[in-house]
């Protein structure tokens, strides 16, 4: 009886720790705004799946935490107060019971504070973040989304995160807009307002905000549309998805990122999508129905089409079309075709990548905005990826013909408060006026070089280049720059310094570039300008204010 009786315990201790320890689940009722999940990248990923009464509400990836988490991501869950679910996993289930819901996210004490967290650039606070999907201006609004893993640091579950913003500087992060469905993962795309409820989404006065984005999986991409009608709180997906299957037509999966706006001389709206080796044209009358039209080789991804005045002037304008390199063309465009004229060009090299435009800014407005993905890390955060700062495009005649500039908007000056000018300055004396901020994690520096004994000349931090101008080669930071005065020993740099990212806008934004972060840990000089007998010339220095406080 003993023996029986112990080995009855024992067969139950196994059942309850296999129950746990693997597959497995809990049921929790949900009354809380998040759930949070504790995360380590040791652990190999599971399928985590939610049902409610039975039917799956969503199933993602996730790398559940057995033991002590690295760190925690959360579930928005405000939308299922009330409701009970149950949460299943496929992998290692010990972890399960660490899950609980709050309405606060695990860390949020920490928020925005981290060692390595940007101060004037936005993050998501958790997960994953790469390329700026619907950037779109609505009721005072600016509507970021963006490629989102909402469950890792790292790239899966793809997603389309969201934050809106009055400023384009500081951003209130709201929850997934788009989520992965039986069509795929949600790739990259764009948004328009149908206000002639072309599509037939609208609700009364109220004008449907439109995505259309891309379905992903292995072997196939497909585009689809979802609408909003509370201005992208939350999305409806048309039913009767895809409204674009071209896989077939050319012979590859590489058929994605729609980018889509209305073409007032034609009366139609107009699709710009990358397939395969270069941008499509296709046409429609109500965001549905799509009909192919040309097709320009040459580009990669994410593509954009946009029209922009010459020098200003509205009366003289020509369209440029880029890829996620950031690389273009200038041209014409009819509606159907686009013709190039001349390119391809460059403004802009280094961390970015796959930036976008914003559609439905006033005419009262009138600026063509972008925003890029920075490809660069952030050691240790429970995040990872960030956006660069929001820029101005303009079209600027020079002398190689018409050139895109790109600035950062005005609205960015509000972060910034002068804190030192000089005039005059030689190498030695710039520096010491610069070594007070030697140890600032976030500034603003405004410089303007003369060469002179030197045929090169730069500005360092740590030991990184900031700035490496090679007059004799014509190159900035390695890549090839030729000033508009081609006999000028001048250089201006406008440099705006983050945790993590450096960008430098050159000559007015005549070149601008984006770079990591990464001091030397064994140099200890900080800023240090250096070529022979140089003069900087003008030097202004700014503190800048946090976007989180």
């Amino acid at each position: 009886m003993k023996t029986t009786l112990k080995m009855m315990l024992a067969i139950g201790a196994l059942m309850l720790f296999f129950q746990v320890s693997h597959a497995a689940d809990v049921v929790i009722k949900i009354n809380k705004r998040y759930l949070n999940l504790p995360i380590s990248q040791k652990q190999a990923r599971g399928n985590m799946k939610f049902e409610i009464a039975g039917k799956q509400e969503r199933i993602f990836k996730i790398r559940l935490a057995k033991d002590e988490p690295e760190y925690w991501v959360f579930c928005d869950v405000s939308a299922l107060k009330g409701k009970t679910i149950k949460i299943s996993y496929d992998g290692d289930g010990s972890g399960l019971q660490k899950i609980y819901q709050n309405d606060e996210i695990e860390g949020h004490e920490m928020m925005y504070k981290e060692k390595n967290r940007p101060q004037f650039h936005f993050t998501t606070k958790r997960g994953w973040i790469n390329d700026p999907n619907g950037l779109i201006f609505y009721e005072g609004e600016y509507h970021l989304f963006y490629q989102h893993n909402p469950y890792e640091r790292e790239w899966e579950n793809m997603s389309w995160g969201h934050a809106v913003s009055k400023d384009m500087i500081h951003w209130e992060e709201l929850p997934t807009a788009l989520s992965p469905d039986n069509l795929g993962t949600m790739f990259s795309g764009s948004a328009v307002i149908d206000y002639n409820n072309t599509a037939g989404f609208n609700k009364g006065n109220t004008p449907a905000m439109v995505a259309t984005y891309t379905a992903n999986t292995d072997d196939k991409q497909v585009q689809c549309v979802a609408y909003s009608l509370d201005k992208g709180r939350t999305w409806t997906k048309y039913s009767k998805n895809p409204v674009i299957d071209s896989k077939a037509k050319w012979n590859s999966v590489d058929t994605r990122d729609p980018r889509v706006f209305w073409y007032k001389p034609g009366n139609h709206w107009v699709l710009v999508l990358n397939e395969r080796d270069g941008h499509s044209i296709y046409n429609s009358k109500n965001l549905k129905d799509w009909t192919f039209e040309s097709h320009t080789t040459g580009f990669w991804e994410c593509p954009d089409l946009f029209e922009l005045p010459v020098d200003g002037d509205k009366a003289k304008t020509k369209w440029v079309m880029y890829g996620a390199s950031n690389t273009y063309m200038i041209g014409t465009f009819d509606g159907k075709k686009f013709t190039p004229e001349s390119g391809k060009h460059y403004y802009v090299t280094g961390t970015i990548y796959a930036a976008q435009t914003f559609t439905n800014i006033p005419e009262s407005d009138g600026r063509r905005i972008q925003i890029g993905w920075a490809r660069l890390s952030h050691p240790g955060m429970p995040f990872n990826g960030m956006m660069l700062l929001p820029t101005e495009l303009k079209l600027k005649t020079t002398k190689n013909g018409v050139r895109l500039i790109s600035e950062p908007v005005k609205e960015t000056n509000q972060l910034f408060e002068s804190v030192g000018e000089w005039q005059a300055l030689n190498a030695k004396d710039a520096n010491e006026k610069l070594k007070q901020y030697n140890g600032s994690d976030k500034l603003r520096i405004k410089t303007t070089l003369k060469l002179s004994h030197a045929t090169s000349a730069g500005l360092n931090l740590f030991g990184q280049k900031i700035l490496d101008y090679d007059m004799n080669f014509n190159l900035v930071n390695g890549v090839f720059y030729s000033p508009e005065d081609m006999t000028s020993m001048e250089i201006t740099a406008d440099v705006y310094i983050d945790r993590t990212s450096i960008e430098v806008f050159i000559d007015g934004g005549v070149y601008s570039y984006s770079m990591e972060r990464r001091p030397d840990t064994q140099n200890k000089e900080g800023f240090h300008f250096w070529g022979t007998n140089i003069e900087v010339e003008e030097l202004k220095v700014y503190t800048v204010k946090s976007i989180w406080e």
